[in-house]
């Protein structure tokens, strides 16, 4: 079996946001996979896809704050500024963590750890509502 389907998640603050219920629940054809892939591929290059801690928000803030100063918006050698000042940064940080996931399925649910949520990475002030194609395929 496969499935393809787009999802839209709204617009959201820079920083890292759980999204693994949000992508769970938009796609009711998990239910169906014994066992399966799911790929996720984020149509945007300003934000990233990432599997971490899912319990503590602290762990989203840190690894934002660690980002932010380690790929700050105002280095003299960033050329692609146009699109204002977090934009190069966005681009650095998403390929960094990547666009892409490839999750496991097991009886109709993601085979997550138990600590694993699916997070998005918004790294502009304003980036806006973003978009995922989710293919699904399993039996």
């Amino acid at each position: 079996m496969w499935h393809q389907r787009e999802l839209h998640l709204a617009p959201r603050s820079r920083g890292f946001h759980l999204i693994t219920d949000e992508v769970a629940s938009a796609l009711t054809e998990l239910r169906e996979v014994r066992v399966g892939l799911l790929h996720l591929q984020l149509l945007h290059t300003s934000a990233s896809l990432t599997l971490n801690e899912n319990a503590d928000p602290d762990v989203r803030h840190d690894l934002d704050a660690f980002l932010r100063e380690r790929i700050p918006g105002d280095l003299s050698y960033f050329r692609h500024t146009l699109e204002g000042p977090d934009d190069m940064p966005a681009h650095v940080c998403a390929s960094l963590l990547g666009t892409q996931l490839t999750l496991a399925v097991r009886g109709g649910r993601l085979a997550l750890g138990t600590w694993q949520g699916l997070w998005l990475g918004e790294h502009r002030d304003h980036g806006g509502a973003r978009r995922l194609i989710a293919t699904l395929q399993g039996e």
